[in-house]
């Protein structure tokens, strides 16, 4: 025999399917953030601050950072979601000192989701 069975290939490549829905999975969020570095506990950006706009974005294409990509998808309006970024996927060893945020720091994002189209 020639090892795999191709009917099982199949099925593996159906169930990936199944997982992603495609462009048609992306959504337009808009949501109130509030960033937060872990190990300081200082808050760096909200757009509930003065003169600050909800923020809106594509979920689920790979645009903003990858724990936001994931952690909105299926949020329901109203709805509040704790997300901690490591620093590999934020601001990494160099941070980004003009907002407090130091090198190699934990980000602690707040979203509340306003309006998902």
């Amino acid at each position: 025999g020639h090892g795999a069975d191709p009917g099982l290939q199949h099925h593996e490549a159906d169930l990936e399917g199944g997982q992603r829905p495609g462009d048609q999975g992306s959504s337009q969020a808009t949501v109130h953030a509030t960033g937060v570095v872990k190990e300081t506990g200082k808050k760096f950006w909200s757009t509930k601050d003065p003169g600050q706009q909800p923020f809106s974005y594509q979920a689920g294409v790979g645009k903003v950072i990858t724990g936001w990509d994931q952690g909105c998808l299926g949020m329901k309006v109203g709805e509040e979601r704790m997300l901690e970024i490591p620093a590999a996927e934020g601001y990494g060893s160099s941070g980004f000192p003009a907002w407090g945020i130091p090198p190699g720091a934990t980000l602690q994002f707040t979203l509340e989701c306003l309006d998902v189209k």
